[in-house]
């Protein structure tokens, strides 16, 4: 049985603030296992979005794409998105919306509501390391993540993103 979140953590380490989807993913493991809440949440970190990952969203209740963004509004944005065709390449790298809308091609089905934490990164050179603002942004948007997974429910998590949008702290969201 699938667990009802998945957390999709998207990033390379190697490439400074890009490291921001995998660190997170691997502080949100250790938390979540700590907090007790491990079993409801299953953690998939990539370097990129595949077609491939539209079987990840199968049985799922809610679903979390976690990346880091250039133009992202700092110190991070959280939003509901819904299925939409992407503009790529090639089928190796979508964006969350695309992913939504191959499932909901294949499976003939809607999607689980899904959201993404898009967290402002500066810098995204191959060999840097993450940068001293990435580090803050990230801590700030670590608050979040755990109102989040105290309370995954769609419901709630539209309410933190409604909040999110019109700048209510995140303190004042858990």
């Amino acid at each position: 049985m699938s667990a009802p979140v998945v957390v999709f953590a998207i990033g390379n380490p190697s490439r400074g603030d890009d490291a921001i989807g995998p660190v997170l993913c691997g502080r949100l493991a250790s938390w979540l296992e700590a907090a007790g809440l491990a079993a409801q949440f299953e953690l998939i970190e990539d370097f990129q979005l595949q077609i491939e990952h539209v079987l990840d969203l199968q049985d799922r209740q809610l679903a979390l794409f976690i990346d880091a963004g250039i133009d992202t509004g700092a110190p991070f944005t959280f939003q509901r998105i819904a299925p939409a065709a992407g503009i790529a390449h090639t089928t190796h790298e979508l964006p969350p919306e695309a992913v939504l809308q191959v499932f909901r091609q294949t499976e003939e089905a809607d999607p689980p509501p899904a959201f993404t934490l898009c967290i402002r990164g500066e810098q995204f050179e191959l060999g840097e390391p993450l940068t001293a603002t990435a580090e803050n942004r990230l801590e700030q948007a670590f608050g979040l993540l755990e109102a989040l997974c105290r309370n995954p429910d769609p419901a709630s998590w539209e309410a933190m993103a409604v909040n999110a949008k019109e700048g209510v702290r995140v303190a004042a969201m858990a």
